[in-house]
């Protein structure tokens, strides 16, 4: 039998989560007071259960890695959440949402939780709203819908390009709330260093206070993670400096499985990397590719004039401009998935026809856009992103087309969780992005705010009172208990061993050395020499880090440098796993492309005979090879094929 049971809930598709809940464990709100949840993040997935946990009744630690819960990472996402209201009346539904979203990840996530998601999307916006989320409007008062990449419908809704900004000052507001009832206790400043196991269950965490350096522990009767993803493996990515991975590879290493590692997104519409010293890359919205049209040129001369700076966009004449998305993929044009665009822009590149100095680059054109709707129409809608462009570049996108290159932007992997969201390690859950789950190889736009969301808001609240319902009898446990001892000593060790190195290199260097291993080897395209490099080389480079990293100042207060370095440690497993899992999956879907398997056309080229299955890496201790278990991913509702938008 399989050690991985998914605890995905038998019935037709679109009734599983109805029946869920109507045969669900409940805790009754005398017994709610009697149970303590941590919530490690505070992001939209972290403050939404954070906020919904306690105003269920439930006692909450909520751990925040910023001075305040409103600097979550959750604020940059700007292009807008998916619900598939049908305000457009354009043919949306459930179904259709789903279907989007499990074609949009290349048939590689799992039926019953990507339906749920589409279920639960509508009931969002409704929150969000009652919260005064200032969703966009139409004339008639209706929200707004603008579309996205891989769906031919609107169901975009929007505030701007801001709109993780105002979602996540909703859940803050929700969770403020709370705090303000004493329901949520709040810890800002402090990041999680490890999960404390008791028999077999997560029972607290260890945390280092980062104003004071101070390791100080917390007990609970469960552990929620909702800390994000691991794109900044690759040093340069649209993700905050702060982002990190080792909250999530911490409970890795205390059992729970980590899956789908090497499934991370590029996101096509990125402001080109413009010098050495740039510590992260800005994202465009992929709103912009609603109005906004990409194109190369047709002639390899008027490319290497613009790369040389002796013409200018506006020179070249409409009749020499190559749209590539629209002569690819007439059906979706230039809102295909970010996958499919990203591959589109390198293959241009690749061939000479990139249009910066560095030949990587191509155009995102809004001149059609302003002719057909006027200046002001597309200002009301992207302003806030133009202006943003333009302070960055120092070049005016309303006269001149933006230069955009892919870059790492969200990762599909993380820890593997249950349809409960529980890891496996009971009592331990993971939500938002710290999981693998919905998104499969591949997320759609504006997918990201809905799963966190989804999994705040009306998922976690229900399945963790099913795992909490037998735990209202345990007592509260004391942090000085040795499984705490023995915790805490590790990351003591960890930390005076760090220190005591005194070599010669900076973390940051080591960290764009590894960054440069990852997007050669394990980026846009992958080969199996490669990926065989990049673990050689991240192996060597884990020596080089723990032998020659400089960490100025002390342990015993505030340090960013030995903060950088602690979560750099992690980081080069994080991409040495990346790296394994990419190679031992020979097949392409979504995010990760392999070099040998693609099509005629050069599209993703799946094998569902060998690899329609999630892979659960196990830890198995220091520098021991991972064991690699395997979930299938049995569609009974679904035919898999061929992604195709081109008709």
């Amino acid at each position: 039998m399989s050690k991985i049971d998914s605890k995905i809930p038998a019935g037709p598709l679109a009734e599983k989560w109805t029946s869920y809940k109507d045969h669900q464990k409940l805790v009754n709100p005398a017994n709610k007071r009697r149970l303590d949840i941590i919530v490690v993040g505070t992001g939209l997935a972290g403050a939404s259960a954070a906020a919904s946990l306690a105003e269920m009744g439930f006692n909450v630690l909520n751990f925040c890695i910023q001075d305040s819960p409103r600097r979550a990472h959750s604020i940059a996402a700007q292009g807008g959440i998916n619900a598939a209201k049908n305000y457009q009346n354009d043919g949306d539904s459930v179904y259709r949402l789903f279907y989007d979203t499990i074609k949009g990840g290349d048939y590689r996530a799992r039926e019953a939780n990507v339906y749920r998601l589409a279920e639960v999307a509508n009931s969002i916006i409704d929150q969000c709203v009652a919260q005064g989320v200032p969703f966009a409007r139409e004339y008639g008062g209706l929200l707004d819908n603008r579309s996205f990449g891989g769906a031919q419908v609107s169901r975009t809704f929007y505030a701007r390009g801001q709109t993780g900004q105002q979602l996540l000052l909703g859940a803050y507001s929700a969770l403020s709330r709370q705090v303000g009832k004493g329901t949520v206790k709040m810890y800002t400043r402090h990041e999680m260093l490890d999960v404390v196991i008791i028999d077999g269950r997560a029972r607290g965490i260890i945390a280092r206070n980062l104003v004071t350096g101070k390791i100080e522990r917390f007990a609970a009767h469960a552990v929620v993670i909702g800390t994000g993803g691991y794109g900044n493996a690759f040093f340069l990515s649209t993700n905050a400096m702060a982002s990190n991975g080792s909250a999530a590879w911490q409970c890795y290493k205390k059992g729970a499985y980590f899956a789908n590692p090497c499934m991370a997104q590029i996101h096509p519409t990125c402001i080109p990397v413009h010098g050495e010293f740039q510590s992260k890359l800005t994202l465009m919205s992929e709103s912009l590719r609603n109005d906004g049209r990409i194109w190369v040129p047709k002639n390899i001369e008027d490319a290497k004039k613009l790369q040389a700076g002796t013409l200018r966009p506006t020179d070249i004449k409409e009749e020499d401009r190559d749209y590539y998305l629209e002569r690819r993929y007439p059906a979706f044009g230039n809102l295909v998935p970010r996958d499919v665009a990203s591959r589109a822009a390198k293959e241009r590149c690749d061939a000479g026809y990139g249009v910066n100095n560095t030949g990587l680059a191509v155009f995102l054109d809004f001149s059609s856009a302003i002719k057909r709707l006027g200046k002001d129409v597309v200002e009301a809608r992207y302003g806030n992103l133009f202006q943003m462009y333009e302070k960055i570049t120092n070049d005016n996108p309303y006269e001149t087309p933006m230069m955009i290159y892919p870059a790492i932007h969200y990762t599909m992997g993380g820890i593997w969780v249950d349809y409960e969201l529980m890891t496996s390690v009971p009592g331990l859950f993971a939500i938002g992005e710290a999981n693998f789950s919905d998104h499969g190889a591949n997320r759609l736009g504006a997918s990201a705010l809905m799963q966190g969301l989804a999994d705040g808001y009306f998922v976690l609240p229900y399945t963790i009172q099913n795992y909490l319902a037998d735990q209202i009898q345990v007592p509260r446990f004391s942090t000085d208990r040795p499984e705490f001892d023995e915790a805490e000593k590790g990351i003591q060790d960890r930390i005076a061993r760090l220190m005591s190195i005194k070599g010669k290199q900076s973390v940051d260097s080591l960290h764009k050395k590894l960054g440069h291993i990852m997007w050669d080897f394990v980026g846009m395209g992958r080969d199996e020499a490669g990926l065989k490099k990049a673990i050689e080389q991240i192996k060597e480079l884990k020596k080089e880090f723990w032998s020659d990293v400089f960490i100025p100042g002390k342990a015993d207060n505030l340090n960013v440098e030995l903060e950088k370095a602690l979560r750099l440690a992690d980081f080069i497993e994080i991409g040495e796993l990346m790296a394994r899992d990419a190679h031992d999956r020979e097949e392409s879907c979504g995010g990760h492309f392999r070099l040998e398997h693609q099509t005629p056309e050069g599209e993703a080229l799946r094998h569902d005979d060998q690899f329609a299955y999630v892979s659960c890496w196990e830890y198995q201790g220091e520098d021991q090879d991972p064991v690699l278990l395997k979930e299938p991913l049995d569609y009974e509702f679904v035919v898999r094929q061929q992604r195709n938008y081109k008709n």
